[in-house]
């Protein structure tokens, strides 16, 4: 997922991922949990992925702010 792509999208879109992510975080730690996961690097990458969203929320929030 790139930054750019977020960018474009709107702040509901932007929530709504958000809690895809979190979702699919937990889902992989579950599956870490119970040795079933196959892929771990998905982890971290699901991490980064809402980080990226979650600063692109706070800059979108920031610009409304300042206009």
């Amino acid at each position: 997922m790139k930054a750019q792509e977020l960018r474009d999208k709107t702040p509901d879109q932007l929530r709504e991922e958000l809690a895809n992510l979190k979702k699919e975080s937990f889902n992989l730690r579950f599956q870490q949990a119970t040795g079933q996961m196959e892929n771990t690097s998905g982890m971290k990458a699901a991490r980064r992925n809402a980080a990226r969203v979650k600063t692109i929320l706070n800059e979108k929030a920031a610009q409304a702010a300042a206009e």
